[in-house]
């Protein structure tokens, strides 16, 4: 994947539970309203925002819609820095 950084932008997202492609529901992290991304949108990023925070916790992060695999979603590269929004 193409990691140049004029593609993407800072968006704001949270972790929350929801369901996974099978239907379980697991810890994951979505785009807040209100951005450029629709909040629908799954968002692959390091694990540390899931692993490091309590559930519920917003960031900012930099991001850009991709559809890699196929159904598109909101890419950050994993080892990159992010803000925890207060």
């Amino acid at each position: 994947m193409n990691k140049r950084t004029d593609d993407y932008q800072f968006v704001v997202v949270e972790s929350f539970i929801g369901p996974d492609s099978q239907g379980r529901n697991r810890p994951q992290i979505r785009p807040i309203k209100g951005q450029v991304f629709d909040a629908n949108l799954k968002v692959e990023c390091s694990l540390d925002l899931l692993n490091k925070h309590p559930l519920g916790t917003k960031f900012r992060i930099r991001a850009k819609l991709t559809d890699m695999q196929g159904t598109p979603f909101v890419y950050s590269y994993f080892g990159w820095p992010y803000d925890v929004v207060k």
